[in-house]
């Protein structure tokens, strides 16, 4: 896992962004963050905060918070990273699709599938 790589930096036009300070190859996993899951109820009320920008849908109903860096990597509709949801144990795994250069922010598709292109529920820059 190369977590003591990454840094937190700003992304030009969005913010804050999950960047590294190596080179990582591609199908590495670059994260293991564990998530906070909420039921129902709480994932409503998250809605109505500024933190339902920063949520992973968990299931039909739930939603979950992803510590670590988790919640702070970029979309892209052209990602270099992915995650992988495990649920029972609850954990997302961040792993690259391609190789990565030192000083690259590392992103990922908000749709959950790299190659989606679906509109998200905000504005996004290409």
């Amino acid at each position: 896992m190369v977590l003591n790589s990454l840094y937190i930096s700003n992304s030009k036009g969005k913010g804050r962004g999950v960047f590294t300070d190596q080179f990582i190859e591609a199908d590495s996993i670059v994260e293991i963050a564990p998530v906070i899951i909420l039921n129902e109820k709480d994932s409503k009320i998250l809605a109505e905060t500024e933190l339902f920008y920063y949520n992973f849908q968990w299931g039909k109903k739930k939603t979950a918070m992803a510590l670590g860096y988790g919640s702070i990597y970029n979309h892209s509709y052209t990602p270099n990273c992915k995650y992988v949801a495990f649920h029972k144990e609850g954990f997302l795994h961040f792993i690259t699709l391609r190789d990565i250069e030192a000083g690259e922010e590392l992103t990922i598709n908000y749709n959950f599938d790299p190659k989606d292109q679906s509109p998200l529920w905000f504005k996004t820059k290409k």
